[in-house]
């Protein structure tokens, strides 16, 4: 009876998420454990097999620095941004196309689906332009840093994406953009899904991540339901710093531009995604304009 409760509560979701897309990006530690990853990828052949309509977009910046030693070349940070030169972006390009991309789309099939593999350069899909020099701190003193191959998101061409949904496939996504002069660059994912779910009208996007949500300033809460005034707040104040600014800042974007939720969750644990989705209580944090 337990086991049919689950199911009864997980009804009502089901048929308010049936046909609608759903944009999720995949980073932190699923992208370097195949178990936890194993066990992400199910639960989006799941969320496929009961109607929805499921985008994935990946990072892969530790597999990126760890590919770049294996080859001899030493990752170079200057205010703790990372210096994208044209090796680095090529070595991206590899580690992101050529080895995470396709782990997921065998994955996909390993699970009984038919995912398909793009980059944000198939179908002119992310458009993007080299990103200006940021002002950072290097021992307390200011300086311009050039990040060299790294762009921002200057359009999303959703065609490719919509064609391959329609079809059935499940399309997986590398944050590789191109310039109007077709020149690769490298695209934060964080702000690529987002995007990308704001050009689909996604009904939903999921962040995961490594931590359990938006948390307080001393990590001992989670925020489980938000709106996007005080998720600003959270940030004006202070109290989002670092890695989860950018989240946050692609979970405000999709809200204010047509998307119905955003969602960050712990990816590390074994269906916190199906929980988020299907329970009433929730287990990560929501973010909604009102």
């Amino acid at each position: 009876m337990k086991r049919a409760d689950v199911l009864m509560e997980a009804l009502p979701y089901i048929q308010q998420f049936h046909g609608k897309t759903v944009v999720v990006k995949l980073g932190g530690h699923a992208m370097i454990d195949s178990d936890v990853l194993d066990t992400v990828i199910q639960d989006l052949v799941l969320l496929h097999y009961v109607g929805m309509k499921v985008v994935i977009v990946h990072g892969g910046g530790p597999e990126i620095t760890s590919k770049m030693k294996a080859m001899g070349k030493e990752p170079k940070f200057v205010g703790g941004l990372r210096i994208t030169d044209l090796e680095t972006l090529e070595i991206a390009q590899m580690v992101l196309v050529g080895k995470i991309n396709d782990g997921i789309v065998s994955l996909i099939a390993k699970f009984g689906a038919l995912g398909v593999g793009v980059s944000g350069n198939d179908g002119n899909m992310i458009i993007a332009k080299k990103i200006s020099p940021k002002k950072v701190f290097v021992d307390d003193m200011e300086q311009e840093v050039d990040l060299g191959h790294v762009g921002e998101i200057d359009e999303i061409n959703p065609e490719l994406l919509e064609v391959l949904l329609n079809k059935g496939y499940m399309p997986v996504v590398a944050p590789i953009g191109m310039d109007r002069k077709g020149q690769s660059l490298n695209v934060n994912a964080d702000t690529a899904a987002g995007d990308i779910a704001i050009a689909l009208n996604a009904y939903k996007f999921i962040n995961m991540s490594d931590i359990d949500g938006v948390m307080n300033a001393g990590r001992t809460r989670t925020y489980h339901r938000l709106t996007v005034a005080e998720a600003k707040g959270l940030i004006d104040d202070g109290t989002i710093v670092g890695g989860m600014i950018p989240k946050l800042d692609a979970c405000i974007k999709c809200i204010e531009n047509g998307v119905h939720h955003a969602h960050i969750i712990n990816g590390n644990r074994d269906h916190n995604l199906l929980l988020e989705l299907f329970t009433r209580e929730g287990i990560g944090t929501m973010i909604k304009q009102e």
